[in-house]
């Protein structure tokens, strides 16, 4: 059988504060955007830059600790995997969403130095919970 692979690595920055919460069950998840940029010279020669949002999910300590340290325009490494699923509002509207499911962070920029952290931070996420087919409010 045919070996695959579904991962996921971005760096840039946290488009707004996360937003954390709890499962009916108890377990933590957090939400949150990343902002990665790219740049390149049309046929004119003329630098051209582009902008790509990215939804991001963690779960469990990893999503306690991304509430703890992300704030909006945070650098960011974020390791996971692409997950797309769907929903359906209380009016019947179907929605879909596709995101990275993270099982790694580590904060790249040095705003903390200030306070003490004189290193990135890294934290990795223990095995996800099981995921509801419906949207976690």
């Amino acid at each position: 059988m045919a070996k695959s692979l579904n991962q996921a690595q971005l760096i840039g920055n946290l488009t707004a504060d996360p937003e954390l919460r709890y499962t009916p069950q108890g377990s933590a998840v957090i939400n949150f955007s990343v902002a990665t940029n790219r740049s390149w010279k049309d046929s004119q020669g003329q630098l051209k830059e582009e902008a790509t949002f990215h939804k991001v999910v963690a779960w469990s300590k990893l999503a306690e600790i991304c509430s703890q340290i992300l704030s909006k325009g945070r650098k960011v490494y974020i390791s996971g995997r692409i997950s797309n699923r769907s929903w359906e509002d209380k009016d019947g509207n179907k929605h879909y969403i596709t995101e990275v499911v993270a099982n790694e962070m580590i904060v790249l920029d040095n705003r903390r130095r200030e306070e003490g952290e004189t290193t990135p931070t890294k934290e990795s996420a223990p095995p996800e919970p099981e995921i509801p087919s419906k949207s976690v409010k």
